[in-house]
């Protein structure tokens, strides 16, 4: 080193040390893509000849511009077609454990994320119609769908914006996808029912009332098309082995479903089976006062039924559905085809019993039933 040289430039023309630093910078700002820690082992290479005072000023200059670039992150549009009321408790609950199990996944709404939410009126097709027009209007990224009717208006409004179903009974019935492994189109997502449970249902109806021997199938054709070819025909394959008299019940407002409950209650051990359907459940109140008043034992798809006053319920655990659905969404978003995304069934269950209504009926519930439940209204 010379005696006129500075020790922070060793000697190198200031000016060659300043275009170089201005050309370390463009060759950084070019691949803001990586961490901020390899940024600085990158910066560190070759800068002994740039004054240190311009180094740690640039680094903090770039710290803000990563900074900023995750701000500027580009915010990805969902639509959601809800199926229930907004002021459902178990819509509200559903809800909450969607937007936890994306956040786990990096997803925040304000952030990165933005979830337009349309409330049809709930078992109201023409409305949920209208929402779906509304969602797909708005081009979003990818489309959610609580149940089967929102499913069946979104793809009467798209077949390329990408959806996500989270609890429909039946998708190859319904037209949705064409098999579970390979779902084809636009559609995938997750099930509310497994094959067996038709005929679980009408066993455990026989473990709490072992005197019935007709049982009424409850559903709403209109919102249930499927359950004719899904659920029938394993429920009265079940119901013969079980010396069971299965009938089909279809009814479209609430004075159907009296005049059924109210022939089951004049036919010796009559009772009645409520299908997984979205009529049916906006309806759960009126359907359990009305098995309790004609004091008619009952077996229902969720336990909102048996909150209501049902007697028993079985079913999948629905949080676990929404929880599993906000990893579609993530793989949606991050580049994945829903044709790529199998179709997958439940795998959380849970069985209710409501002993208050059981001891109304006159029922005793078995022991062997009481411990096998995960919740006992008592």
């Amino acid at each position: 080193m010379h005696a006129g040289d500075s020790p922070e430039t060793d000697g190198q023309d200031p000016k060659a040390a300043i275009a170089n630093a201005d050309q370390l910078r463009c060759n950084i700002a070019s691949a803001l893509c990586v961490t901020s820690d390899t940024l600085v082992a990158s910066v560190q290479i070759g800068v002994g000849r740039v004054r240190r005072r311009e180094f740690i000023a640039f680094v903090g200059g770039l710290n803000l511009a990563w900074q900023s670039a995750a701000r500027a992150e580009r915010m990805r549009q969902i639509g959601l077609l809800m199926g229930y009321a907004e002021t459902d408790a178990d819509t509200q609950a559903n809800l909450a454990a969607l937007r936890e199990a994306l956040q786990e996944l990096n997803w925040a709404e304000g952030r990165n994320i933005r979830i337009n939410i349309r409330w049809p009126i709930p078992a109201d097709l023409r409305s949920m119609q209208r929402s779906a027009k509304e969602l797909v209007e708005l081009q979003p990224d990818l489309l959610l769908s609580e149940i089967t009717p929102t499913t069946a208006a979104l793809l009467q409004q798209t077949r390329t914006i990408p959806i996500v179903f989270v609890r429909v009974s039946d998708p190859v019935g319904s037209g949705f996808v064409a098999s579970f492994p390979e779902p084809g189109g636009n559609v995938t997502g997750f099930t509310s029912i497994e094959p067996t449970m038709p005929t679980k249902w009408l066993q455990l109806l026989k473990e709490i009332a072992p005197r019935v021997a007709r049982v009424a199938v409850l559903f709403n054709p209109e919102t249930a098309p499927y359950a004719a070819e899904f659920f029938l025909k394993p429920i009265k394959t079940a119901a013969s082995s079980l010396t069971v008299e299965a009938i089909t019940a279809p009814v479209r407002d609430t004075s159907d479903m009296e005049s059924v409950i109210a022939k089951q209650a004049d036919t010796p051990n009559g009772s009645i089976l409520a299908l997984p359907d979205s009529f049916m459940d906006v309806h759960r109140v009126e359907v359990a006062s009305l098995a309790a008043r004609y004091h008619v034992a009952a077996v229902y798809p969720f336990h909102q039924f048996c909150e209501a006053g049902g007697l028993l319920s079985y079913g999948n655990d629905q949080i676990d559905n929404y929880r599993r659905a906000a990893a579609y969404v993530d793989r949606i978003l991050r580049g994945a085809k829903p044709t790529e995304l199998p179709v997958q069934a439940p795998v959380k269950f849970k069985l209710v019993i409501n002993q208050r209504t059981a001891n109304a009926l006159g029922l005793t519930v078995p022991p062997s039933l009481l411990a096998r439940a995960d919740q006992v209204i008592e």
